[in-house]
């Protein structure tokens, strides 16, 4: 089985697993992990923030991030297709009493006049207020969209004046950093709080990393425990990350060529249902025509494919660190054959 679900799938190689079982671990809890604390540190120098905090998931890294900007009974603007709103369960909401309204884009693209015109600022007892934008890079449910500088520091911009905050899921912001070349330091200084995952094409098996202010930081650790998120030996997990780090960053490019060899060769069957132009980094967004994205994702598993269907009438191929580029030059030829 190919498996192109999604880069979450990546196991630890030997190096890493080598890395974790020699790990110096203490208790997290306490802050006295040392390897925690190292991976906390790193990341927020890499993106320029004061300090971090080292959490299970990414989703929980979102929340946090979220709920230190955000009032209860205040909104979180995003995109309709983010991460935040489709694929988190309503916890903003749920928990931490924020509601979300969304906008709409091109394959999650981000455009800042639509933004903009969306704030609702000094609505007093009438409208619900925004207190937050947030924005996914790279966009997920886009096809791994990569959002442009320019228009995350228009943005940027626009919020300052208003006083709203951003908060930046960069779930697979490694993926834009290889992609653009924009250095990390420069997307961290756009947004007051930025989630970064490592177990995505990263390849580390568990755990987010979210930057902001050293007090921003210190009341998401009370939160984060709230939350059942506080841990103990969690070294192990850091030595992961910061393996990745070391080791996992530049080859993000080899998945980004892979993807597009699989969209190449789905095109080689069925032009229509893929556009190049649009497949900028790891994640490609196949239309799958009159068949519908449950047929596809069938048919491709009883031919060796495992994809995720993200629409009614698309789904979803991810590279990643556990396929090779001949898989997915294969797997594409699979996904165009079961179109056609």
């Amino acid at each position: 089985m190919i498996d192109l679900r999604s880069d979450t799938l990546t196991r630890p190689g030997r190096a890493m697993r080598e890395a974790m079982a020699d790990a110096e671990v203490g208790d997290d809890v306490y802050s006295e992990d040392p390897t925690v604390n190292a991976l906390e540190r790193r990341v927020a120098e890499l993106l320029g923030h004061e300090a971090g905090l080292f959490c299970p998931t990414g989703s929980m890294a979102n929340l946090l991030g979220v709920w230190l900007l955000a009032r209860p009974g205040s909104e979180v603007l995003c995109d309709a297709q983010a991460h935040i709103v489709r694929a988190e369960m309503a916890a903003h909401a749920s928990l931490h009493g924020v509601t979300t309204r969304t906008f709409a884009s091109v394959r999650g693209r981000l455009n800042p006049d639509t933004v903009t015109a969306m704030l609702s600022i000094g609505t007093g007892p009438f409208l619900t207020e925004t207190s937050v934008v947030e924005i996914e890079n790279t966009h997920n449910f886009g096809g791994g969209t990569v959002q442009p500088l320019a228009a995350l520091r228009e943005l940027r911009s626009r919020c300052d004046a208003q006083g709203v905050a951003i908060h930046l899921d960069g779930a697979r912001l490694a993926n834009a950093h290889v992609a653009t070349g924009v250095a990390f330091a420069e997307y961290g200084a756009l947004a007051e709080t930025v989630s970064f995952c490592l177990s995505k094409g990263l390849g580390a098996p568990v755990g987010s990393v979210l930057v902001s202010t050293a007090d921003n930081i210190a009341r998401a650790r009370i939160q984060r425990k709230r939350l059942g998120g506080g841990w103990r030996q969690a070294g192990m997990l850091a030595a992961a990350g910061l393996y990745a780090l070391d080791h996992h960053v530049e080859r993000l490019a080899d998945d980004h060529a892979a993807a597009r060899a699989f969209a190449e060769a789905v095109r080689e069957c069925v032009p229509s249902a893929v556009e190049l132009a649009d497949v900028e980094t790891n994640i490609v967004v196949v239309d799958t025509g009159t068949k519908t994205a449950a047929q596809v994702v069938a048919g491709a598993r009883e031919a060796g494919v495992a994809l995720s269907a993200v629409g009614a009438h698309q789904v979803r191929a991810v590279t990643h660190l556990d396929v090779t580029h001949d898989d997915c030059v294969r797997a594409g030829s699979i996904i165009g054959s079961v179109l056609s």
